[in-house]
């Protein structure tokens, strides 16, 4: 250990190097838990630990308010995944992460990396990984990065997944000018497990030995876990060397390593490399176990000459997992590993003290004891001050659309509505033959069958930003809601929830904010919808030069179809058939696409979010897909009505002639972004017996058109046909994309 020269600073370390670990408070904590002045190797490692990124310290108290328990609840936060439990002795892993700056500054392996980490934190437990998400945000598509951003993250994502071999079923991708110095790439991954064969982080006895095993480590990515921390500002392209550099045939052949040396009783526990590296992972192992753990950073393989202690310990080198080895069962993974021709050492054991402590080249170069960097790392209490109301929009202030037909084909060809082939197209849906609905398919949430059995999970992300920023507690509430919505469209019970919330720099009150209202939101429509919160991840300081992103508080939703026969879509319409709508209108318009993108207007308050109402008209519409009632079913969101009635003509080739009997503009009836809602079509019969039960049930239903033709009308005006609607829904993307080679198989 350096012995200090000044009595506050140790050598080799000045105050312009500690500020640039650790706020000067901060530097103050550790002082005081030290009793003396941390060298450098320390120094990093509060660094990294203490970053928003790893302790979580300026959300750590608000993200308490969250429900994490339920009937079906095995793990919830505090694991590398949420885990729950799907019946037979199966369960569902998952989670949802953010990769936002490190793929705004290096789109491909930033987006590539990010659904390499995913995959880990999921099959770290023991599941075999069998669906990959993504939620994606760019700028406005006039910007000058912005088709630079999309193609990079979207060939990295491919990329990624497609040679490892997950299928990416699904996801959501929107643009908005308020990206566009800091994109969002939240990636979500989904496994499968026995419930008897999971496997958790906490290191539980001493004198374990400590398996490093997967790639070498290198220098990439070093101090990606505070540079994830920052907002951005003059110079960021300069921060490519602390993005790390994926390899997915790695991946796949250390998630075969893993599960394989599961099915040996040879795992204590096991934790992935992710944000910190070694230094994160070996601290949560030995920390949350009640434990130390002592290593030799000697016995670390290394891809790189004359490697610091301080960069083996903060690099973010990709590939990489530590394993606590029961003893003696050394030779089972050192068998495995090689096999798999993959790296395996013994870097160090467990130990009873409490402390990290690390050992380079002879040289004790760290001793500190764990609950400091860990349980204890600072907990703000941030200021903050709520989102100013905006007052409700009258639609009878707006002028009339002359033509609504074409009011259509514009708010279905705009860039949150257009079709995303362009995107989808390039990743694998179908490997591993289980993917049942993905983005292709006209389904409000991918299906992916349970192996060998009749069962299915139901998968979404949502969010909707715009709602976030005019009101946060309603826009939380609105994206747990839509989540809950669209499992249920598809069939599904809605089980449990993780999240990805990306906001701005939590010091500035009125972000902080946002942040404690969506929160707040989120967590009351998670108690009223019985929807859990297992797992998440928190992304702060997502802004440049102080302009930060709108608040998006991204949620990623499970349910399960307990049978797949009984799975429902948006594709089935027929002519001849009714549509029904449950759910009240009232041609809410605040916030709304149609504001934007017609009346080219960002005010009004977000839609309110009734969670009574949800409840009731989901568990309904579930009902009625399980009598067989229901031939395509569809959740009203973006663009309301006639948008998710032109989403079933364009899926089915069948017109529909909406029938609209007065009370509202029409156009508000149309475009009105009310909540709660659902398009049903079904024969005539079992139209009759949806209303009957929705009597019984006390759910507003009315019949608000017949399928028929081959154009979309209303009262047998302003009609527009299917064509017209489909050249104007896929003629963003390759128009956005012209030029890139990819952009000619979008058609």
């Amino acid at each position: 250990m350096s012995e200090a020269v000044n009595p506050r600073y140790a050598e080799g370390v000045t105050e312009e190097i500690a500020r640039d670990h650790v706020t000067a408070d901060e530097y103050e904590i550790i002082l005081k838990e030290l009793g003396r002045a941390p060298n450098l190797v320390e120094l990093g490692i509060f660094s990294v630990m203490w970053s928003e990124h790893c302790s979580y310290k300026s959300s750590r108290l608000h993200l308490s308010k969250f429900p994490t328990s339920g009937d079906k609840v095995i793990y919830g936060p505090g694991e590398n995944a949420g885990v729950i439990d799907i019946g037979d002795g199966q369960a569902a892993i998952f989670k949802m992460e953010s990769h936002n700056h490190p793929s705004y500054i290096e789109p491909y392996q930033g987006a590539a990396t990010g659904v390499g980490g995913i995959l880990r934190d999921v099959f770290t437990m023991g599941a075999r990984p069998v669906a990959l998400m993504n939620a994606l945000r760019f700028g406005d598509p006039e910007h000058p990065k912005t088709r630079q951003l999309v193609a990079g993250v979207t060939a990295g994502i491919g990329g990624y997944g497609n040679c490892v071999g997950v299928p990416t079923v699904g996801g959501e991708t929107n643009f908005d000018k308020g990206y566009n110095g800091n994109i969002l790439v939240n990636a979500m991954a989904v496994g499968l497990a026995d419930t008897d064969k999971i496997f958790t982080a906490a290191a539980r006895e001493p004198e374990f030995p400590v398996l490093y095993v997967g790639a070498k480590t290198g220098r990439d990515g070093i101090h990606g876990a505070t540079m994830a921390s920052a907002e951005f500002g003059e110079g960021s392209e300069e921060n490519r060397p602390t993005v790390q550099v994926g390899d997915p045939f790695t991946e796949k052949k250390l998630i075969e390593a893993c599960l394989e040396l599961m099915s040996e009783d040879a795992i204590s526990s096991i934790q992935d490399m992710g944000a910190a590296g070694l230094t994160s992972s070996s601290v949560e192992m030995a920390s949350s176990g009640g434990l130390g753990i002592e290593l030799d950073l000697d016995h670390v393989p290394q891809r790189e000459e004359n490697m610091t202690a301080y960069e083996m310990m903060l690099s973010e080198s990709q590939e990489r997992m530590l394993i606590i080895i029961k003893p003696g069962r050394e030779h089972v993974a050192e068998r495995i590993f090689r096999k798999w021709d993959l790296d395996v050492a013994t870097i160090g054991k467990t130990a009873p003290h409490g402390r990290l402590v690390l050992r380079h080249q002879g040289e004790v170069v760290c001793d500190l004891p764990l609950d400091p960097i860990g349980e204890n790392a600072p907990k703000y209490d941030r200021p903050w001050f709520p989102a100013e109301a905006r007052g409700s929009i009258d639609p009878r202030e707006l002028h009339q659309p002359e033509h609504l037909g074409e009011v259509l084909a514009s708010l279905m060809g705009s860039p949150d509505m257009a079709s995303k082939r362009w995107i989808w197209r390039q990743y694998d849906r179908h490997v591993m033959a289980d993917t049942a609905a993905s983005s292709e398919d006209p389904s409000d949430a991918a299906i992916v069958r349970v192996h060998g059995t009749q069962k299915a999970l139901a998968i979404t992300t949502d969010c909707t930003p715009r709602y976030c920023f005019a009101d946060p507690f309603e826009g939380g509430k609105q994206a747990v809601a839509e989540a809950w919505r669209n499992l249920t469209a598809v069939g599904a019970d809605p089980i449990a929830i993780t999240d990805c919330l990306n906001f701005g720099n939590p010091e500035r009150p009125e972000i902080m904010g946002q942040f404690v209202g969506c929160v707040e939101g989120m967590a009351e429509a998670c108690k009223a919808l019985d929807f859990p919160v297992v797992s998440g991840n928190v992304s702060l300081y997502n802004e440049t030069d102080g302009v930060a992103i709108p608040p998006t508080p991204a949620v990623g939703a499970v349910g399960l179809i307990p049978d797949i026969n009984q799975r429902m879509g948006y594709g089935g319409l027929k002519e001849g058939q009714v549509l029904l709508l449950v759910g009240e209108t009232r041609g809410e318009l605040g916030a709304s696409l149609y504001l934007r993108e017609i009346e080219n207007q960002e005010k009004g308050a977000s839609p309110r979010v009734d969670l009574a109402v949800e409840k009731r008209n989901g568990d309904f519409v579930r009902e009625t897909i399980r009598k067989g009632h229901a031939q395509a079913v569809h959740d009203l969101s973006d663009g309301g009505l006639a948008c998710a009635a032109a989403d079933m003509a364009m899926a089915a080739g069948v017109g529909i002639k909406l029938a609209y009997t007065g009370g509202l503009p029409v156009f508000a009836w149309m475009f009105g972004e009310d909540q709660g809602r659902y398009l049903i079509a079904a024969d005539a019969a079992d139209a009759e017996a949806i209303r009957a039960n929705a009597k019984t049930a006390d759910v507003p239903v009315e019949v608000v058109g017949l399928a028929g033709g081959r154009f979309i009308s209303i009262n047998g005006g302003h009609a527009v046909d299917l064509i017209r609607l489909k050249q104007a829904h896929e003629g963003f993307m390759p128009a956005l994309m012209e030029g890139e080679p990819e952009a000619r198989v979008a058609e």
